[in-house]
């Protein structure tokens, strides 16, 4: 390989700290292989005595140097008991001489004094996700992750960019395969607006159809480094990319090319690792879709390919309460409603059907009712 198209498949930073000049995938991992050891990226564990015998051979020393080595900076040379007699590192003496000890005693006597009974929700579920499926291996043979295959990991940012939040923060983070094709990592992204059911039920509250937008608009599309990649698997599937690619030629802009996100692995692309990309979905739902690691498998990561896309991450969205009981969480949306307090307003099932229906069912006043997905139900 020439060198100059090294230096292209290997990342380079464009924007220090930020993101990385574009980069092929499958070129930079066929370097990463060349200039690794099998064994360093192989899922099997390595023999300590081949590990002993190549670091005589690495640092050119005898067996009695090593034995010499292996006493001297062992752990067990910085104990000052024997691991059995040890006292216990938490414990402070009752009334302790040193300047340290005496601040950690009056630390841990005042945490004494505060009241907690457990850890909190968020701080159990802060890596849940992520454990679930650390070191996971699967049980038929042919789904294991091959050795030096490549993860990337795709954070997902919110649709929408709202003004309280501070700093922008990932909705979802996803691990994929770099064999993986692009439709799969479509798949695993769950967004609100593919639940939703659209109509307005005001007059039929009970007949709202079971199908969800998912279901019935199925045209979406990724845009990396100037190319639409439209989820074309179905009949009922659209190029949506072709408004943008006609009106980008007729005002002069560089022509954009279109294809198959089915028909694409990840190897087969050109990223930056830390640049904004896009999602689109239903039509007008963007999300901002950023590579933010890449790096070749271990062997305690999940090895059962069938599980990625691997969903590490999911933020918590606040519920929604309905308006009225400020109890249950919102699942009816109202406009022009005479009985609301704020326009629109949300409603439980119960108090919407109490408030705007009488016994028998008939509609109280002229109002708008549309079937509402509260985000934080699925947390």
């Amino acid at each position: 390989m020439a060198e100059g198209a090294e230096k292209e498949d290997v990342p380079v930073f464009e924007n220090i700290d930020v993101n990385t000049k574009p980069f092929h995938l499958r070129s930079f991992r066929n370097l990463w292989l060349e200039a690794l050891k099998p064994r360093l990226y192989s899922f099997s564990n390595t023999d300590p005595a081949r590990e002993e015998v190549e670091l005589m051979q690495e640092m050119g020393i005898s067996p009695e140097t090593l034995e010499e080595l292996k006493t001297i900076c062992s752990t067990d040379a910085l104990r000052s008991h024997p691991e059995e007699e040890a006292p216990d590192p938490d414990v402070v003496p009752p009334e302790p001489k040193l300047a340290t000890l005496k601040l950690r005693k009056k630390r841990q006597d005042y945490k004494k004094t505060l009241l907690r009974e457990s850890i909190g929700r968020h701080d159990i579920y802060a890596n849940e996700m992520e454990m679930l499926a650390l070191g996971r291996k699967p049980e038929d043979p042919t789904d294991f992750v091959q050795e030096g295959e490549m993860i990337l990991t795709f954070n997902v940012l919110y649709p929408v960019l709202f003004e309280r939040f501070k700093y922008v923060r990932a909705y979802q983070t996803l691990l994929v395969l770099g064999s993986q094709k692009l439709s799969e990592l479509r798949d695993g992204i769950c967004c609100v607006s593919d639940l939703q059911v659209f109509g307005e039920f005001s007059s039929t509250p009970d007949m709202v159809p079971q199908f969800i937008s998912k279901d019935h608009y199925k045209s979406a599309f990724f845009f990396f480094e100037g190319t639409f990649y439209n989820d074309m698997r179905f009949p009922e599937c659209r190029d949506i990319s072709t408004t943008t690619r006609e009106w980008a030629k007729k005002n002069d802009f560089p022509e954009f090319k279109s294809t198959k996100m089915e028909d694409t692995t990840f190897y087969d692309l050109r990223l930056k690792v830390g640049y904004p990309y896009l999602y689109c979905h239903q039509g007008d739902c963007e999300h901002v879709v950023i590579l933010t690691d890449i790096r070749l498998a271990h062997r305690d990561d999940c090895l059962d390919a069938k599980l990625y896309p691997l969903l590490t991450h999911k933020h918590r969205v606040a519920t929604r309460k309905c308006c009225a009981c400020h109890l249950y969480i919102s699942r009816w949306i109202t406009t022009n409603d005479p009985h609301a307090p704020s326009e629109p307003c949300l409603y439980c099932d119960q108090c919407f059907r109490s408030l705007h229906y009488d016994e028998q069912g008939n509609k109280l006043g002229d109002f708008n009712a549309f079937a509402y997905v509260d985000p934080g139900a699925f947390n």
